[in-house]
């Protein structure tokens, strides 16, 4: 029975699929999958914040208040041991650093993300959050978003470039679908991703936008998620303060960036998944003890910032009986501020899944509010602290995400505080600049950077990427041998419409013969039978590598095996023990379309050869002219409207 529904299904689909190829062009179906996806982003983002609100409100009302305190020193350890053993177990494949992923398919993997990753990640963040994680739910859901549109466009068969703008719909109506923030989803799109589309291809990002906004407004009302009342207008003599604040919400994200990065390293090298989770799980508890506002998400602090309500940030605390006190208080928010990164990279680094999103949120409304305070109590003069706390929301993810755009209309949508947008800007700018001068890229693309596998907004980089190699390579050319006399090279000649030819001995390239070479004494019969290959041949100039697949994917096995034996002796692998196995599988690794052009300009050839890299087996050649004829199409291709 359920064959047979199976192979109606299949049947439908196909007929589906061909009347779509048949009746619809390729924009009309960008068009609808974008409205697909963003009907898909809704759903998981409605479900995902359903779920942890949920949990949360199941570990809030299941103990009594006075052993509430206590029982967060094993709730947040309880979620992550879900989510890990679920990733281990159920999903078995990484699905941390979201974001990231969503990068490295774009610039790496032509634009295809994962199946599972469409739900994968909505259910380890919701156990991990639920439970009092202190992440984020929103790089989950973008990942989330992004494999819906990714795994859509591969059903319709759509080439790399539509692939790679569904990724961006799905990342679009993510954003806009949790936050409820259309415009926010599109610039995140833009200058998080970092897409470069033409206007026709904006389009599809603000159809699955609005569709998802309007969507969760249907599912969860039209109230904005932060409510704010701009009580106090922009007063111009502020602005100096606001450059002040975005200069230290510049420093908080650098110390975010680092700090994470440090902390994630230093989790990498603990060599055993029980030993993470004992040392992380026990670190966030213990964080989430003596300081509360690290318990989830932390939006439930920032409200009560906005709101003017500070002093019940330190309930449940041992700062409580000091909330009255404003320099105790202050010394609270900074902690809260240190610590912070600690509870976010426990969270994650012993297993459990979330963003960065509400972490650098939470971070800059907690320093806008003690920035703005501080000035306040030394009577320098009187400012609005709650805008200043909003505004610093803005600052510190434009200084972690690289991203004074997507930022400035995030906390304005989220908030409703458009009154303060000028001030929000200059926040986020002043930060950005600020991080920009000891940091060039954001925190998601700092690990993609660093291996060159970044897509940027550099299109002549993006295109080289984007080049397959192995396509333009001359794999038909005649091969002689080292021991062939002039005359059989001769013979060869007569027949080949070709004016080079490599030297060949085991599959191994030796040289290379011209006809040039040879133009002296090829008419000249009495060498035919003395002269050999091997005293006329030549070396390469240069020779292009090329990835050795067959040894390369021999090395990923073993290395695969050697994980898994080491898994079920419950070792983890270390940071040190990767970059070894990286710098192994480096070996089989070819040429960089930058370094091949390289190549051509230092050598001044024509044709290079190409072989595998260590063996040295020959695999044919390459021409400059194709090259750079497949670079100047795909260029003209991604430039089309």
């Amino acid at each position: 029975m359920i064959k047979g529904i199976i192979t109606k299904l299949t049947r439908t689909w196909i007929k589906l699929f061909h009347w779509c190829q048949t009746h619809i062009s390729d924009k009309q179906i960008v068009i609808c999958l974008a409205f697909l996806v963003g009907v898909g982003c809704a759903i998981a983002a409605a479900i995902l914040k359903s779920i942890v609100e949920v949990l949360h409100h199941w570990v809030n009302t299941a103990f009594s208040a006075g052993n509430l305190n206590y029982l967060y020193l094993a709730t947040p350890i309880i979620g992550i041991f879900l989510a890990s053993s679920f990733v281990k177990y159920v999903v078995k494949d990484d699905i941390s650093h979201g974001v990231t992923k969503i990068m490295y398919a774009i610039s790496r993997n032509k634009a295809i993300i994962k199946a599972h990753n469409m739900w994968s990640s909505v259910v380890a963040s919701s156990l991990t959050i639920g439970f009092g994680g202190s992440v984020g739910a929103e790089a989950p859901i973008v990942l989330t978003g992004s494999a819906i549109g990714s795994n859509l466009g591969k059903l319709f068969r759509l080439d790399q470039k539509k692939l790679m703008l569904l990724v961006g719909c799905g990342a679009t109506g993510a954003v806009a679908g949790i936050f409820k923030a259309p415009i926010t989803g599109v610039l995140f799109t833009l200058e998080v991703l970092m897409l470069d589309l033409t206007m026709a291809s904006i389009v599809p990002l603000i159809v699955t936008a609005i569709t998802a906004t309007v969507i969760t407004f249907f599912i969860s009302g039209t109230e904005s998620q932060f409510a704010f009342d701009t009580t106090v207008s922009i007063i111009p003599k502020n602005i100096p303060y606001y450059v002040l604040e975005g200069i230290v919400c510049g420093f908080v994200s650098l110390y975010f960036v680092r700090g994470s990065n440090k902390l994630e390293s230093f989790f990498r090298n603990i060599n055993s998944r029980w030993k993470k989770l004992a040392v992380g799980g026990c670190l966030l508890s213990l964080l989430i003890f003596f300081i509360p506002p690290l318990y989830g998400e932390g939006y439930d602090t920032i409200s009560s910032l906005i709101d003017g309500d500070a002093q019940s940030i330190t309930d449940s605390s041992v700062f409580y009986d000091f909330k009255d006190n404003f320099w105790m208080l202050c010394l609270f928010c900074l902690l809260i501020v240190f610590f912070k990164i600690f509870a976010t990279a426990a969270t994650n680094g012993s297993g459990g899944t979330g963003g960065i999103f509400a972490p650098s949120l939470f971070m800059g409304c907690v320093s806008g509010f003690v920035t703005a305070s501080i000035i306040n109590h030394l009577h320098i003069t009187n400012l609005p602290t709650k805008n200043f706390a909003l505004a610093g929301m803005a600052g510190v993810m434009a200084g972690v995400m690289h991203a004074p755009l997507t930022s400035t209309f995030l906390i304005a949508e989220i908030s409703g505080g458009y009154g303060l947008f000028i001030c929000i800007m200059t926040v986020a700018v002043t930060a950005y600049i600020t991080i920009r001068t000891f940091e060039p890229h954001s925190l998601y693309a700092m690990r993609l950077a660093q291996k060159g596998e970044l897509y940027t907004h550099h299109i002549d980089k993006n295109v080289q990427m984007m080049l397959n190699i192995d396509d333009l390579i001359d794999k038909d050319l005649v091969t002689i041998k080292p021991k062939m006399s002039l005359g059989d090279v001769v013979d060869i000649i007569k027949k080949s419409n070709r004016n080079i030819f490599p030297v060949v001995e085991d599959n191994v390239l030796k040289g290379i013969l011209t006809i040039n070479d040879i133009r002296n004494v090829m008419f000249q019969p009495e060498y035919y039978k003395t002269l050999k290959v091997e005293q006329l041949m030549t070396g390469a100039s240069a020779l292009i590598y090329v990835e050795n697949t067959a040894k390369k994917k021999e090395v990923e096995a073993e290395i695969a095996a050697k994980h898994a034996e080491m898994e079920k002796k419950g070792h983890a692998i270390s940071a040190s023990q990767k970059e070894e196995e990286q710098e192994r599988l480096k070996e089989f690794s070819g040429d960089t379309v930058d370094e091949i052009m390289k190549k051509f300009a230092f050598t001044k050839a024509w044709n290079l050869a190409v072989v595998r890299k260590k063996s040295k087996i020959y695999v044919g050649f390459l021409s400059r002219a194709k090259v750079y004829n497949a670079y100047r199409d795909l260029l003209q291709k991604m430039s089309e409207e």
